[in-house]
């Protein structure tokens, strides 16, 4: 849309029958304020400088009729009670001791400290929608069912070739396809981008009634979340141990591989248990949790963010072709970022 209102012409590439289908949508649902990254402070920073702007774009898609915990284990924690307070305080990421009713939900013998955050989920859904609706009235063409199979040097820009049959001469090429970065880089015989993904579920479940309305994050370690997930009405468990099921990497040495389709084919046998088993010795009352089923996906990561956890953004030319950029954010409200980045790397070509 930045691009359309200072007049050039995109064209939206999706390889989906629909838009928001993928990482988009198999997520937490998390507008993140910073509270999930005490150890990066550039993430956490970013996080809390896009919450409220992400909350006034999409504010039809918001959802926040939740009480948003965030608590410290006393065990494994990489940060105790106290940093993460000064942290926090540091990002501007308001927090609040928890009241005694909250309090009495975890087990006091295994948590350091509760708070009270403040953090919103979306309703992918309804941001689907909105955005559609959006596209349409601007109208900016949008193929769907469609491929860019290779780019390749053109005049002063790009030639890209999509599986249609169809060729686009362009000025820039975003490569925005997430876990698929290295599908369109190898086909077009250009370098991969080193990467780490991960083969992830997260449970979707219905919380007992003594848990109804809250959310808790239990942070930083080999813990647990539960988020709502407001387009199923359900609310997703995930583990730090168990959510992820296997990794591989990307890069010149390993090649690429297509992740769907290791997704695919892989033996999806839920962790629910041992996610549930974990969690609720903090919680006890999510011992009742409901399990609903499981969402699957691929997770991509740059791999230097496993010595922080925090979740950079890609944002870079493509070394042989500086008219293909590469783009990857590790969560939906990078796309303010990615803006500012756009502004900044061609708005002289788009001026």
């Amino acid at each position: 849309m930045m691009l359309h209102r200072r007049g050039w012409h995109p064209i939206v590439v999706e390889e989906e029958l629909g838009l928001l289908t993928r990482a988009s949508r198999v997520n937490q649902a998390r507008v993140h304020g910073g509270y999930h990254y005490p150890r990066s402070l550039m993430t956490a920073y970013r996080s809390r400088h896009n919450y409220q702007r992400f909350r006034q774009v999409y504010r039809n898609a918001i959802v926040d009729q939740f009480t948003k915990v965030y608590a410290i284990g006393n065990y494994f924690s990489k940060v105790t009670a106290n940093q993460f307070e000064v942290f926090m305080k540091r990002v501007g990421a308001p927090l609040r001791e928890a009241s005694g009713s909250t309090q009495r939900l975890f087990n006091t013998a295994l948590t350091e400290k509760i708070w009270i955050a403040e953090e919103c989920a979306f309703d992918c859904a309804l941001l689907r929608d909105g955005l559609r609706k959006e596209l349409e009235q601007a109208g900016i063409e949008v193929r769907v069912g469609t491929v860019v199979e290779s780019v390749h040097p053109y005049s002063s820009g790009a030639l890209a070739r999509l599986s249609d049959g169809s060729e686009l001469a362009c000025k820039f090429v975003f490569n925005a396809t997430y876990a698929g970065l290295n599908r369109l880089t190898s086909a077009s015989g250009l370098p991969l981008i080193p990467l780490k993904h991960e083969l992830t579920e997260m449970a979707l479940i219905e919380l007992p009634e003594e848990l109804e309305g809250i959310s808790v994050t239990m942070m930083c370690g080999p813990f647990f979340s539960f988020m709502p997930y407001p387009s199923l009405d359900l609310t997703t468990l995930s583990h730090v141990r168990y959510t992820p099921h296997a990794h591989w990497y990307e890069n010149d040495e390993t090649g690429a591989v297509n992740p769907y389709k290791r997704l695919g084919f892989a033996a999806k046998t839920s962790n629910f248990e041992l996610m549930l088993a974990d969690s609720s010795r903090y919680v006890p009352a999510l011992r009742n949790a409901v399990y609903c089923d499981s969402l699957w996906a691929v997770k991509t990561l740059l791999p230097l963010s496993d010595s922080d956890d925090g979740r950079p953004i890609l944002f870079q030319h493509d070394s042989k072709l500086p008219a293909l950029i590469h783009v990857m954010g590790g969560k939906i409200d990078n796309i303010f970022d990615v803006e500012d980045e756009v502004e900044r790397w061609v708005g002289n070509a788009i001026t």
